[in-house]
């Protein structure tokens, strides 16, 4: 009888590395491949088809598009909203994030079908090899895995070599940039992202200002979540989050670089351009400080410090993500409200919010005006108690008081 040919599932994005990785393993290995494409919002119609239509030139059996864009979002970006996550107070995570879903998406989808092996097309020198792998070993123990270009160092041109000699010619020729498109951004690698004394150049970016002038742009929330895009109401947030795109990446807002340590310890620096997460960010952040008190927006911003960084070195999986996202949900029960963004060409700023839960609103006084809740002995009185932890150490202090 013949032997039953091993099951792969390749995570298919239709680049080079992952084009290689299907016809190598089905063509020389002898593997029944099937690709899966992981969605987790950064592919269109038309790039969705085109990768169904090579991976079956490729060899595979099965093409699969895994659609997580949902799941990406109420599992990952709603929590970083909650947040106001920006790696090292830059980056919005996007690759980072979108990377866990996508490996847990394939991971299910191997165990649903029985497969014997997972491959990737991730490289010896990235983040991702850990983001996938260490997904892959916690949630399809004892499937292996197999990364071609990794394990064999292959360089851009012996991959294009042998998928032109095994009659499968597309253009991958190396660009000057590589981008990664997904719904919280877009990474821009390569040209002069590798010499640190240079910027990227206006031809850089995919997405262009189009527009002069300014305009104003008011984003609502309920309970911290985006609910309304120039008072316009969304059910779907996917869609809220595209319009706020839509209207920020028309003046070229977002655009930023980001310097940062990678997981496997070497510093590595990546361009992006991203209207969405950054107006965002910029306008939930604006009407927390209206709407929550001092302590909430202290620890909510230390655990949430803590959240991006579990998220970007491939730690989703580790139980406390659970807590912290239980309290970042819990913190957001009286954001609510609009704030007011003031756009411009590569900029914006905050101008003003409006809310049922502004805490600037008070019975007890206005700020730098006059007291209501309090006075004036009282001020004089907590001012005095204040101070005397200081004027206790410096009436024991003297020399040190003198040379202030």
């Amino acid at each position: 009888m013949e032997n039953k040919k091993k099951k792969v599932v390749v995570a298919f994005s239709g680049g080079l590395d992952t084009s290689y990785t299907v016809m190598y393993l089905a063509k020389e290995k002898g593997y029944e491949v099937y690709a899966a494409c992981a969605n987790t919002g950064g592919f269109s119609e038309e790039q969705l088809k085109k990768n169904e239509e090579n991976a079956y030139k490729l060899g595979a059996v099965k093409y699969v598009t895994l659609d997580v864009t949902r799941e990406y979002y109420e599992k990952s970006l709603k929590y970083m909203v909650y947040g106001n996550v920006l790696r090292n107070g830059t980056y919005p995570i996007s690759v980072s994030s979108e990377r866990i879903f996508q490996a847990l998406a394939i991971a299910r989808y191997a165990n649903e079908i029985g497969a014997d092996a997972i491959a990737h097309g991730s490289t010896g020198a990235g983040n991702d090899q850990i983001r996938f792998d260490m997904t892959f070993l916690v949630l399809a123990p004892g499937v292996e895995i197999i990364t071609l270009t990794r394990d064999n160092n292959l360089s851009r041109q012996e991959e294009i070599d042998y998928l032109n000699a095994n009659g499968f010619s597309a253009d991958f020729t190396k660009l000057k940039y590589s981008y990664n498109v997904g719904i919280w951004g877009t990474s821009i690698c390569g040209g002069e992202i590798l010499d640190s004394a240079q910027g990227l150049p206006e031809t850089a970016y995919l997405k262009h200002c189009t527009k002069e002038g300014g305009e104003q742009l008011r984003l609502t929330f309920e309970k911290g979540e985006l609910k309304a895009v120039n008072d316009v109401v969304y059910d779907d947030p996917i869609k809220a989050i595209q319009k706020v795109e839509e209207i920020g990446a028309a003046y070229g807002i977002g655009r930023d670089m980001h310097v940062g340590d990678t997981i496997i310890g070497i510093k590595g620096r990546v361009g992006f351009e991203a209207a969405a997460p950054m107006l965002i960010i910029g306008a939930h952040r604006f009407l927390e400080k209206y709407t929550l008190s001092k302590w909430q927006q202290y620890w909510k911003d230390q655990v949430a410090n803590w959240y991006g960084m579990f998220l970007h070195e491939s730690q989703y999986l580790e139980p406390v993500m659970r807590d912290i996202e239980a309290m970042l949900t819990e913190s957001q029960r009286n954001v609510n409200g609009t704030a007011i963004l003031e756009l411009r060409p590569l900029s914006f700023s905050t101008v003003g919010v409006e809310s049922k839960d502004d805490l600037v609103k008070n019975k007890f006084g206005e700020y730098g005006e006059t007291q209501k809740g309090w006075t004036a002995d009282d001020a004089k009185g907590f001012i005095k108690v204040t101070s005397t932890a200081l004027r206790a150490y410096y009436a024991n202090h003297k020399d040190e008081k003198e040379n202030i």
